[in-house]
């Protein structure tokens, strides 16, 4: 197994040595020099730097080493297999990320006059009609900046929608399934709401039964993403949205599992009222990091005007397109400017390239690997498939470890520190809650039955050393990662989240 020889184990900061040099800047001449001179006169005296600022000095070898390194320590999809069930770690093909960085993509500033942005408004416009379409949606915002701020978003739809109707504050409950991302309880409460829970069936879908008993004259919504994560399709999901709709409620569709179903079924044609699109998730832009996201949100025809403001809009008499702030009843902005342009760029590319046909493959070969890797893995000692075991799954499934952990104490903690020892990003565990043990499985569409195939031997190889008592391997792991296995709970409760704090600890 490789391992990097060496990683760092210090800050370019401690790395420092006087004297050394990476890059010499050359030196003003007097007529630069006397311009400096009569710059520094103009700024206020509070903006001068006393002195120097305080930066590493090391050679250009030392500096270049330091931060490949650092790059190498870090796992992401353009370097292995990340079966991320729930998140959707999708390739990013890097012709998305040359159209996004194209000097016109690059350059624009948004309080440019609309005439000048003509074609940067055209893709907003073109993809806020692409996302409609695929979503059986009437109008699109391309506002939030995540999955999480599209789902405050189209809430905050909702309850407007409630208080034009003189619903409020009668409507004051939000029903979500126990099998549910735990961004929608949060948002749920955030937007003022109560959440009811209700329970999952022996299939793992919606108790219908369950779900009749919690509707009342307060339930506003329901918030659900089909199929769920269990992966698994509502096979009643008219039904759900019928009993919603019967007390004015509104469907909600999180659209985080919509990588499965493109081509194939829309949220608006199952009922939905209100979606969100996880763009890093189904449209392959890049994913967290902290960075620049994008969660549009999209609604059927009589939530438009609740849509913030402003939407991108096409005037076919002067044949140009402009920002439209005519939305009668909007929730105002959810964000400065209209959204994170390059993100959104990426997705239009990945749409463009790919076209209808193409997009309804994507969904294709990622439940045809799912099932693939359900099927197989369902057969290793130990593991079980604990919801829809003999039927189909969707892009993804969720195995349980129990079995294995009963029997033999591996847990899937410890199955997910050793799959890292073998090159491959371990899968989303202990979610959803309602699965013991869970192992929650997404290989995506991109992925080689060669690559699905080592990680199905991974889990064998679990299977045959727990079960012939050499579990010491497993619960040692990782050894071939740059840092080896860490205390979770302390890392949870002792976080050393700066420079700072850890100088401040060593100096204790």
């Amino acid at each position: 197994m490789f391992k990097q020889s060496k990683w760092p184990k210090t800050l370019i900061f401690e790395k420092s040595t006087n004297g050394r040099q990476g890059f010499q800047v050359p030196k003003l001449s007097a007529l630069e020099n006397s311009l400096l001179e009569k710059a520094k006169k103009s700024l206020p005296k509070n903006l001068l730097r006393e002195k120097s600022p305080n930066l590493p000095e090391a050679t250009e070898l030392e500096v270049v080493r330091h931060f490949t390194r650092l790059s190498q320590m870090n796992y992401g999809v353009d370097t292995g297999f990340y079966p991320l069930g729930s998140c959707t770690m999708k390739y990013n093909p890097k012709v998305c990320d040359a159209a996004a960085s194209i000097p016109n993509a690059l350059n624009v500033h948004p309080y440019q006059p609309e005439e000048s942005i003509q074609g940067n408004l055209q893709i907003m416009y073109e993809l806020s009609n692409w996302l409609a379409e695929l979503s059986g949606m009437s109008g699109v915002t391309l506002q939030p900046a995540a999955g999480a701020h599209g789902e405050y978003t189209g809430i905050m739809i909702l309850r407007k929608y409630h208080e034009t109707q003189n619903n409020q504050p009668k409507k004051s409950e939000i029903i979500v399934p126990d099998s549910a991302h735990g961004t929608n309880p949060a948002t749920v409460s955030m937007c003022g709401f109560k959440t009811i829970v209700i329970p999952s069936d022996n299939e793992g879908c919606v108790n219908i039964e369950a779900l009749k008993a919690s509707v009342t004259e307060k339930t506003a919504g329901m918030m659900l993403t089909n199929p769920n994560t269990l992966g698994i399709f509502e096979p009643n999901i008219k039904e759900i949205t019928k009993i919603i709709h019967e007390v004015d409620g509104l469907m909600y569709y999180d659209g985080a599992n919509f990588n499965a179903i493109m081509g194939k079924v829309r949220p608006g044609d199952m009922g939905f009222d209100i979606v969100h699109f996880n763009l890093h998730k189904t449209f392959a832009t890049p994913h967290g990091g902290g960075g620049p996201g994008a969660g549009p949100v999209g609604v059927i025809s009589r939530l438009i005007p609740f849509l913030p403001v402003p939407t991108v809009a096409y005037n076919s008499m002067d044949n140009a397109y402009y920002f439209d702030y005519e939305h009668s009843q909007t929730i105002g902005k959810v964000r400065s400017y209209y959204g994170n342009f390059s993100t959104l760029l990426r997705a239009y590319t990945y749409i463009l390239r790919l076209g209808q046909s193409g997009l309804t493959r994507v969904s294709e070969m990622a439940n045809l690997n799912a099932n693939y890797m359900k099927t197989q893995c369902g057969k290793i000692e130990g593991f079980k498939v604990p919801y829809g075991e003999k039927s189909s799954c969707m892009h993804e499934f969720v195995l349980s470890a129990r079995k294995i952990c009963k029997e033999t104490g591996i847990s899937a903690l410890d199955i997910s520190k050793y799959i890292l020892d073998h090159g491959l990003h371990p899968p989303t565990v202990y979610f959803p809650l309602i699965v013991p043990e869970a192992m929650m499985i997404e290989p995506t569409e991109t992925e080689s039955k060669e690559v699905i195939d080592d990680f199905i031997d991974v889990l064998r190889e679990v299977s045959n050393l727990a079960y012939s008592n050499k579990s010491d391997r497993i619960q040692k792991a990782p050894t071939n990662t740059s840092v080896g296995r860490i205390d979770d709970v302390k890392a949870a409760r002792e976080p050393i989240i700066s420079y700072r704090m850890l100088k401040e600890l060593q100096e204790q």
